[in-house]
């Protein structure tokens, strides 16, 4: 009967290793992962803080419609856009002069800080057009510039393309 009970707890040892060596290994992952789809801001000391889609949908939302005219005077990509303004989403007290804004396939604008703050037309890292979010907008994270009109002329913001400011598929914004 000892040796019943010794083979028994054997395997009830056994069983409960194999399913912390599974389970344990997944809880870790799944608490240490950034949860949902994320952008970088990579400060002036160099440090990256990722902010994810949850972290920005705690922030104040500004949803409007906006359309931008590209350099041969077409006008673009007209919906409705929901983001974060840049100006929360960096903090108003952080130091720089420019950011620079990075998509995934490598493409970059340096936008100056007067241009980031201006409340004239205030810029977004919008995370939904038309109510559709990221992941499932293929644009990914963008950058748009949501005057109370909606329209940025390249005349009225005073640029050769306006549309080169709406960066696509955001990776991460770096301050300089």
């Amino acid at each position: 009967m000892a040796v019943g009970r010794r083979i028994r707890r054997g395997y009830l040892a056994a069983w409960l290793l194999l399913v912390a060596a599974v389970v344990v290994p997944l809880v870790v992952r799944t608490l240490t992962q950034a949860t949902g789809p994320a952008v970088g801001v990579v400060g002036i000391n160099g440090r990256t803080e990722t902010i994810t889609l949850r972290e920005m949908k705690s922030l104040p939302t500004l949803v409007r419609r906006g359309v931008y005219q590209n350099q041969y005077g077409n006008w673009r990509d007209e919906g409705v856009y929901a983001g974060v303004r840049l100006v929360d989403l960096i903090g108003a007290d952080a130091r720089y002069e420019t950011i620079r804004v990075v998509a995934g396939d490598g493409y970059a604008v340096t936008i100056e800080r007067v241009r980031v703050e201006d409340p004239d037309f205030p810029m977004v890292l919008a995370y939904a057009f038309d109510g559709i979010e990221v992941p499932g907008w293929s644009d990914g994270f963008r950058i748009a510039v949501l005057p109370a009109g909606g329209r940025v002329g390249n005349e009225a913001y005073g640029v050769e393309s306006a549309g080169s400011y709406w960066v696509k598929n955001v990776d991460r914004i770096v301050l300089q």
